[in-house]
């Protein structure tokens, strides 16, 4: 008697709310509860300002890390990323969009020139790093909102001491926008991003006249330069050493490819040739590169020559608030509080553009490799998990920005020099020896400046490892539970396959699991023998050969071709290709079953050898002990045994 399925609970119906959607071949899987119909989402100026409130918010605390990083060079520090930026990052990732508009990035890039469960693990790997870039990214940012709340001169006195607290309602905030839904999150940023971005214009002119009126200012910058560094030759030199000490600069491109799902594109974009989606998002990466290049250049100008070296350093009145600090000292503190409650808004809401970037990332990846629960590929229950990590990263960094910063930076640079290579490779296989080279050169400046920065904070690596542990424990933990899981999506007859089990169907359907060796006669005669003894059947007994090649082992779920065959004009033979073969034979089962009306029987013989070696054989390469697997594959899928296909081992 087949079992009852009792409904869910409401509570479990909104938290899984369009998970059936997401598992279907071209479901989306990025951050909607509800999936949008094909190629409808936004203007690419506002997908921009959601990926914005993550780049542009930068600036809260940007010129204050170039400040204490690169000193008097910080300017000339800050030209050398925009170059690399400009030069660098921006055609990278213009070319990531075009191999990669589905939001993928070039972590599916690098992901198809490996396979097997080494391609898995690089996959993870990268994974670990993303999740550290953009988790930081939400743990950093909220902290450096509470910085400027604490910080602000009307607050100070009521606040202070608080930032801990402060920082985790800022962070559980961003999760209940992400709880209530993704469109909300959008309106939010283009209106916070608007408003910033104006309030910055403000502080930057008002700056760059004082230092055009103040003449000295500029002279004394100049003199103590020559002081430190002696000629030009050597400030260069040491700009293009500390250079990678400013990093976080390059933070928003991959989160940027990561939300690029939401380009709204062109009427005729199809989900095989989004060409008007590639082409707004390469406007997206390149209006946003030009504009925080603009922004850090003239950010880092003013704040290097107008406030005191001490201001930046910890508990300085600037340290993660130089910009802030400029527009109470020049503005007044009217101007500055308005500024203080932007700033504050905008760094809160970056996680926004950090978690979307999780949830069209995670789930692409996990749930297809068997690595994650189904839920997984829910919104909300993941929006639940990224929240609760950032309360404990925010807990382990005692909300402090200055600690995190080196972890984030780490995590960005990983991510950019995997772009670079994977771009690298995709011209050189596209046969463009320009492009090619021109890559590589960027390859190799990402590489340096990821080595740099390792070396001189390698908390962020270590921090990253901590990310990257954490996902393939629960990966593997998660593909052994799922291990006796139906995990095949799809079965497709030929022609010659259907006849055979048309003519089946009229009498008892009995199969017999074989390993193919030489598939002579000899090999189909002596097993048809072999079954019949073990089994004590009669010669009559008619009977078809299921055969399974194992392809990807690695790969969790599959769907099956299966191909029928006469061999030496009298043995029938199904051949089926899967990434496992007890997976591959009981979906197989299940179909004809389906298919015919009728109970079907398979016959197996006994693998040889120790049991639990056999497991780890079927775990990791889809072979081993077959028929108990198989029989278990299918009293998971089927819970009614006079509906389950019969399992025989002699």
């Amino acid at each position: 008697m087949a079992t009852t399925e009792h409904p869910p609970s409401r509570l479990r119906g909104w938290m899984l709310q369009g998970l059936s959607d997401m598992g279907k071949r071209g479901g989306l899987t990025g951050p909607h509860a509800e999936p949008e119909p094909p190629h409808q989402g936004q203007r690419w100026w506002r997908v921009m300002c959601l990926t914005g409130v993550d780049y542009f918010s930068t600036l809260g605390y940007q010129p204050g890390i170039a400040a204490l990083a690169a000193g008097l060079l910080s300017p000339l520090a800050t030209i050398v990323l925009i170059v690399v930026t400009l030069a660098g990052a921006l055609p990278v990732y213009r070319r990531v969009a075009q191999e990669s508009p589905h939001g993928q990035g070039s972590i599916a890039m690098l992901e198809r020139l490996l396979s097997f469960w080494k391609g898995k693990l690089f996959v993870l790997t990268l994974l670990g790093f993303a999740a550290t870039d953009f988790l930081i990214t939400i743990t950093l940012s909220a902290a450096d909102a509470s910085t400027h709340l604490v910080e602000n001169p009307h607050l100070t006195s009521t606040l202070g001491g608080h930032q801990m607290l402060i920082t985790l309602i800022l962070v559980a905030l961003l999760g209940a926008v992400f709880l209530k839904g993704f469109l909300e999150a959008m309106g939010v940023a283009v209106a916070l991003v608007g408003i910033y971005l104006a309030l910055n214009v403000v502080v930057v002119i008002t700056g760059l006249w004082h230092v055009l009126t103040a003449e000295h200012v500029v002279t004394d910058w100049a003199d103590a330069l020559t002081v430190q560094h002696g000629n030009v030759f050597v400030m260069i030199g040491v700009a293009l050493i500390v250079f990678p000490k400013l990093a976080l600069g390059l933070s928003g491109f991959e989160t940027g490819v990561a939300v690029m799902p939401h380009v709204q594109g062109d009427d005729g974009d199809t989900e095989e040739r989004p060409a008007g989606r590639i082409r707004d998002t390469k406007k997206l990466l390149t209006t946003a590169a030009v504009i925080m290049s603009c922004f850090l250049i003239t950010t880092s100008f003013i704040t290097t020559l107008l406030i005191p070296a001490a201001e930046f350093k910890p508990g300085g009145r600037a340290n993660g608030r130089a910009l802030a600090f400029l527009a109470h000292e020049y503005l007044g503190n009217t101007f500055g509080t308005v500024y203080d409650v932007s700033t504050i808004a905008i760094l809160w809401f970056a996680g926004a553009s950090a978690m979307a970037g999780l949830l069209n990332l995670m789930p692409r990846y996990l749930p297809r490799y068997g690595m994650a629960p189904h839920w997984a590929r829910a919104v909300r229950p993941m929006v639940i998990v990224f929240i609760l990590i950032a309360f404990l990263v925010t807990w382990l960094f005692d909300a402090n920005v200055d600690k995190q910063g080196g972890a984030y930076a780490t995590g960005v640079l990983v991510l950019i020099s995997s772009a670079a290579i994977a771009v690298t490779i995709a011209a050189r296989k596209a046969g463009q020896r320009g492009w090619t080279i021109g890559f590589g050169v960027i390859s190799a400046v990402f590489l340096y400046t990821t080595v740099a920065n390792v070396i001189e904070r390698p908390d962020g690596v270590k921090i990253g490892a901590c990310f990257i542990a954490g996902i393939m424990l629960v990966s593997l933990l998660s593909r052994l539970a799922r291990s006796f899981e139906l995990r095949v999506t799809s079965v497709a007859m030929d022609p010659m396959a259907e006849r055979f089990v048309r003519d089946m169907a009229s009498r008892k359907i009995r199969f017999i699991a074989n390993e193919p060796d030489n598939r002579d006669r000899a090999e189909y005669r002596d097993k048809i023998e072999q079954i019949r003894t073990d089994n004590d059947m009669p010669e009559q007994e008619d009977f078809v050969f299921v055969e399974v090649t194992v392809g990807d082992p690695s790969e969790f779920e599959t769907c099956l071709t299966v191909r029928g065959e006469v061999l030496h004009n009298r043995y029938r033979v199904l051949t089926v290709e899967s990434s496992s073969i007890p997976n591959g034979l009981a979906a197989l089962l299940l179909h004809v079953r389906d298919l015919t009306g009728r109970t079907p029987h398979i016959f197996f013989e006994w693998t040889e050898g120790n049991p639990f070696a056999n497991f780890l054989r079927f775990f990791l390469f889809g072979q081993g002990e077959v028929a108990p697997v198989t029989r278990e594959v299918l009293r998971e899928a089927e819970p009614d045994r006079a509906r389950r296909p019969r399992v025989h081992t002699g």
